[in-house]
C-alpha cells in the first residue's frame, strides 16, 4: 500500500454516526494491542481556544524537557499536521503501517454496519503513534463536547475545558447549560478540572466536579475592552490563575502574566488578546498538573519559553503590513466577536474581507460578530461541508453594508482583495480554517526545482509528491529538461496538469483525493515549454497568475509577472562572505571554561592561534561555537558559554575575518554580537521567539541550520527533506514575521553529526530544491568523523576527510553559498577546484 492510498481508505470514513460514544474507538485500540495504555493524556475541551491551549501545553511541556505528542484538528493543509511528536508529522509511512495493520477491524466492523468515523480512526491513529514512539505524554484536543468524543477513550491525568458557547446544538444541547454539562466530562480522576468558563457555564460545570479557574485580570491602560476575561474581578469571585494580557510590543507579540496561587510569569506572546491568555493560563496550570503526574519538574522558566515560543498558523497570523494581511480562523460567532476585539487594536481605513465558511454555522450572526466590512469577497473552500458562494452572498447583503464579489476559489479571492486594498487598508481572511488554510498557499507555496535526469530519479520525485504508482512507471521515462515540485490545491492541479501535457512536457499529481487539502504537482518539460505555461497562467485569474509568479521565479525565468512580496536574494549595497562564491565558514570550539585566569589565558590564545590558521588556510568566517555539538559534549551553563565566547570574540578582533557565534540562547548571541560579531547561527533553527527578536532588533544576518529526522526507523515512504524544505519555510514565515528578510538568513540543512550521515548524503543530493525558498543556502557536514563508514582503506581519518572534501565538492557544484566545516584546508581546496569547474562547464 503506498500513502496516497491509505490517506484515501481514511478519508471514505463516514464523518458521523448514528449513535455517540466511545466503544468503537475502543475497541479498536484493543485490535491494535491498547497502544495508548501506559501513555499518560491530557484532554483539552472547549468550544474556543482549545486548540491554542493543547499547542502551548505542548511546547512547556517540552520546554520542561518531555517528549510530547501532540492531536490536534482540523489541519490546514495536510492531514499529517494533527498528528505530531516534538516539531516532526508523523511519516507516511506509520500512516500506511497503521492503515495495513487496521483495516481487518475496520472492514470486519463495516460488515456489521458499524465501521469507526474518520475522527475514531484518527483518534486511534495519533495514540497508536504515540505509544509506538513511548512519548512521555499525550496532549489530545477534543474533537465536539467531551462525553462522547473518541479522544474521552484515554483516563486523562488532566484536562480542561476552556470556553463555552453554543455550539453543535444537535448534537450537544440547545442551552450553555447542557453543552457545559456534556464537556465536564473530560474531568479527571484525581486532579480539578482546568477551565477558562464563566457565569452559567462555569457554575454548571462545578456541579459536575472539582475545577481550577482560570480568568482575565485588570488590563493597563491602552487595552481593549472586554473580550471574555473579566476586567476587575471581584475579590471574591477572583479566578485561581489570574492571566492578564498588557501591552502589545509588536504588531505580532503581546506583554503577558499569569499569576496562581504560588507561582507567577512574566513573558511575551505571539497569540494575541485577551482570550489567548486566558487559554496560556489554562495550558501553564494544565503543565503543571501533568509534572505531578510524571514526576517532572515544569518551572516557571519552562512555562514562559513555551508561551513565547509557541506556534499555531491561522490564530491571528499576520501575514503582511502594508497592507496589514491578517488570517484568522474564527468559524463561529464567539470566536468572530473576539476577533473584531482585536481588529480593534489596529489601524487601517477600509476592511476587505475574504471570506468562506461550513454549513452548519450560524452566518448571520457571524457577520454580526465581525467588524464593518467595506468589501467581502466570498469563496467556497475545497470543501464538502462548505457553504455556497451565492448563499454567503444573500447573506452578507442582509446583515451588512459591504459590498460582495464572488469568487471560484480562495486564492482568488485573496489575490481580489489585495489587489484592491490600498496600503493603509486591511485584508482579513476568516470564517473556517480550512478556508485559511486555502490562503495560506499564497505565502507557504514554494515551487522548488528538482533533478530528474535519471528515469530513477523522476520515479523518485513522483514517488515522494505521492503520484501513484502507474503514472509513475508511464511517465519517468518521458521527463526531460527540468522540474518543478510544489503544492496546489486539487482542483488547480488537474488543471495545472492538463495544461503542461498540451504544452509538450509531461506532469503528474498526487493521487491523493481528497478535496480538503493541498496535494503535490510535479511538472517537467524544456524551458521554452516553462515559459509557455508561465504565459498561459497569467492570462488566468488572480491565484494562476499568483503560481505563475512562483514558477517563474524558481526557474530564473525573466518576464513573468512578479510582485513585491516575491523573495530573491538582493542585498543592496551589504557585503556577506557568501556573495562571491562559496563561502567556507571555520569552526571555532574554544576549549571548556576554567576557574583559573593563566588557563583562560591560555585557552583564549590558543583559540585565536587556531582562528589565525584557518584564515590562512583560506577560511572566509570564523564560527566561535558557545555549546559544542559533538557527541558525549555536555550542557554549559549560561554564564559560563557567554563568558566564553565573548573572550575568544574580543581576542579575535585583529584576525581580519568575519566572526560567526553559534549559539541557541539569545542573551549568549547578543553579547557575542556586543564584542565584536558580524551574525549568528543558530542551531535551534530559529524557533526561539527572543532569537528572532534579536536578529530583527540587530538586523544582521542568521545562519539557520535545520537537521532533518534522521530517525532510524523512518521507511522508505517518508520525505524527510520534503518536510524538512516545509518546516523551514514555516520558520522563515515566523523570522519574515518580526522583520527580518530572507535575503539575510542563510538556510542550512545539515548533513548530521555522529553517525547520522545516510539521511546527510540525501539532503546533499537534494540541495538544489532548499533554493526554492528564496535564501543563500548553506551546509554545515561538521565533524569529519560523521562520513567514516564512507571511508576506505587503511587510514580511516584520512578517508574521513576525503570524503567531507568531496562533499562539499558536491555542494558547491549544487549551488551552495556556504560550506561550515572544521577542515578549511580541505574544505577551501575543495570549493576551489569545484568552482573551477562550474566556471568552465
Amino acid at each position: 500500500m503506498e500513502y496516497h492510498e491509505a490517506v484515501n481508505a481514511l478519508e471514505r470514513l463516514r464523518r458521523l454516526r448514528p449513535k455517540l460514544g466511545t466503544e468503537t474507538t475502543a475497541s479498536l485500540l484493543e485490535f491494535l494491542g491498547a497502544p495508548h495504555e501506559g501513555v499518560p493524556a491530557v484532554q483539552v475541551a472547549g468550544s474556543n481556544g482549545k486548540g491554542s491551549t493543547a499547542r502551548i501545553l505542548e511546547r512547556v511541556l517540552r520546554e520542561a524537557g518531555l517528549e510530547v505528542g501532540l492531536y490536534t484538528s482540523p489541519d490546514l493543509n495536510d492531514l499529517r499536521e494533527r498528528v505530531r511528536v516534538g516539531d516532526r508529522k508523523i511519516g507516511k509511512a506509520e500512516v500506511v503501517r497503521f492503515v495495513e495493520e487496521a483495516w481487518p477491524y475496520v472492514l470486519e466492523r463495516d460488515v456489521e454496519g458499524d465501521a469507526p468515523t474518520f475522527f475514531e480512526a484518527f483518534t486511534a491513529l495519533a495514540l497508536w503513534h504515540f505509544g509506538r514512539e513511548n512519548v512521555d505524554v499525550a496532549v489530545l484536543e477534543v474533537g465536539i463536547g467531551g462525553r462522547y468524543d473518541a479522544t474521552s477513550v484515554v483516563d486523562p491525568v488532566a484536562s480542561a475545558v476552556t470556553s463555552v458557547s453554543l455550539e453543535h446544538t444537535d448534537l450537544l444541547g440547545e442551552t450553555v447549560e447542557e453543552i457545559a454539562r456534556d464537556k465536564a466530562h473530560v474531568a479527571p480522576g484525581d486532579v480539578p478540572l482546568v477551565t477558562g468558563a464563566t457565569g452559567a457555564a462555569l457554575e454548571t460545570i462545578r456541579e459536575r466536579t472539582d475545577v481550577l479557574t482560570v480568568g482575565g485580570g485588570r488590563r493597563t491602560p491602552g487595552g481593549e475592552g472586554d473580550d471574555g476575561a473579566a476586567s476587575d474581578p471581584d475579590p471574591d469571585d477572583r479566578p485561581d490563575v489570574v492571566a492578564t494580557e498588557r501591552e502589545m510590543v509588536s504588531s505580532a507579540e503581546s506583554a503577558l502574566s499569569l499569576a496562581g496561587p504560588d507561582w507567577s510569569v512574566e513573558t511575551r506572546t505571539p497569540l494575541l488578546g485577551a482570550h489567548q491568555a486566558v487559554n496560556a493560563g489554562v495550558a501553564a496550570a494544565l503543565a503543571r498538573q501533568v509534572g505531578a503526574a510524571t514526576g517532572t519538574a515544569v518551572t516557571e522558566a519552562d512555562i514562559a519559553a513555551g508561551i513565547r515560543n509557541v506556534r499555531w498558523p491561522g490564530r491571528f497570523e499576520v501575514m503582511g503590513e502594508d497592507p496589514l494581511v491578517v488570517l484568522d480562523g474564527a468559524h463561529n460567532p464567539d470566536a468572530c466577536a473576539k476577533l473584531a476585539t482585536l481588529l480593534d487594536r489596529f489601524e487601517y481605513d477600509d476592511l476587505h474581507l475574504v471570506f468562506g465558511a461550513m454549513r452548519d454555522k450560524d452566518h448571520a450572526e457571524m457577520c454580526r460578530a465581525l467588524p464593518p466590512v467595506d468589501r467581502a469577497y466570498l469563496a467556497e473552500p475545497a470543501v464538502d461541508r462548505a457553504l455556497g458562494v451565492d448563499t454567503l452572498a444573500a447573506v452578507f447583503e442582509r446583515e451588512t453594508a459591504a459590498g460582495t464579489d464572488g469568487y471560484g476559489t480562495v486564492l482568488d479571492a485573496v489575490e481580489g482583495a489585495l489587489e484592491g486594498a490600498r496600503e493603509s487598508d486591511c485584508v482579513l481572511v476568516a470564517g473556517s480554517l480550512y478556508t485559511v488554510g486555502e490562503a495560506r498557499d499564497r505565502w507557504t507555496r514554494a515551487p522548488r526545482v528538482v533533478e530528474t535526469d535519471t528515469p530513477a530519479r523522476a520515479r523518485a520525485a513522483m514517488r515522494r509528491a505521492d503520484v501513484p504508482e502507474k503514472v509513475r512507471e508511464a511517465r519517468a521515462d518521458r521527463t526531460v529538461g527540468r522540474t518543478v515540485r510544489f503544492h496546489a490545491r486539487r482542483g488547480d492541479a488537474a488543471d495545472l496538469t492538463e495544461l503542461m501535457l498540451s504544452l509538450g512536457g509531461t506532469a503528474a499529481t498526487s493521487g491523493i483525493t481528497t478535496a480538503d487539502e493541498h496535494v503535490e504537482v510535479v511538472l517537467n518539460g524544456s524551458l521554452p515549454a516553462f515559459r509557455r505555461l508561465v504565459a498561459r497562467l497569467e492570462d488566468g485569474s488572480g491565484g494562476k497568475a499568483r503560481i505563475a509568479a512562483q514558477v517563474a521565479n524558481a526557474l530564473g525565468i525573466r518576464g513573468g509577472s512578479t510582485d513585491g512580496d516575491d523573495r530573491g536574494t538582493e542585498r543592496g549595497g551589504s557585503s556577506y562572505p557568501w556573495d562571491d562564491g562559496t563561502a567556507v565558514m571555520g569552526v571555532l570550539d574554544p576549549a571548556p571554561g576554567s576557574t583559573d585566569d593563566g588557563e583562560k589565558r591560555a585557552a583564549v590564545a590558543d583559540a585565536v592561534e587556531r582562528a589565525r590558521e584557518m584564515v590562512e588556510a583560506g577560511a572566509d568566517a570564523i564560527d566561535v561555537v558557545g555549546r559544542s555539538a559533538r557527541p558525549g559534549v555536555g550542557a554549559v551553563p549560561s554564564a559560563e558559554e557567554r563568558d566564553r565566547v565573548v573572550e575568544v570574540i574580543e581576542a579575535l578582533e585583529g584576525v581580519g575575518t568575519t566572526v560567526s557565534v553559534s549559539t541557541r540562547r539569545p542573551p549568549v548571541a547578543g553579547a557575542a554580537l556586543d564584542a565584536g560579531a558580524d551574525l549568528i547561527r543558530d542551531p535551534e533553527s530559529l524557533a526561539d521567539a527572543g532569537m528572532r527578536r534579536l536578529v530583527a532588533d540587530r538586523d544582521v544576518p542568521v545562519v539557520l541550520a535545520y537537521a532533518p529526522d534522521g530517525s532510524t526507523d523512518r521507511r522508505v515512504g517518508d520525505d524527510t527533506v520534503g518536510d524538512a524544505f516545509e518546516e523551514v519555510n514555516e520558520r522563515l514565515l515566523l523570522a519574515e514575521r518580526v522583520g527580518i528578510d530572507r535575503s539575510r538568513v542563510v538556510v542550512a540543512p545539515g548533513t548530521g553529526i555522529g553517525g547520522r550521515a545516510p539521511s546527510g548524503f540525501e539532503v546533499l543530493d537534494r540541495l538544489p530544491e532548499f533554493h526554492g525558498l528564496g535564501t543563500p543556502i548553506g551546509l554545515g557536514h561538521g565533524d569529519a568523523r560523521a562520513f567514516d563508514e564512507r571511508g576506505r582503506g587503511s587510514d580511516a581519518a584520512d578517508a574521513a576527510d576525503a570524503s567531507a572534501a568531496a562533499v562539499t565538492a558536491l555542494a558547491v557544484e549544487r549551488g551552495v553559498d556556504l560550506v561550515r566545516t572544521r577542515d578549511v584546508p580541505g574544505a577551501v581546496a575543495a570549493v576551489a577546484a569545484a568552482e573551477s569547474t562550474v566556471r568552465n562547464e
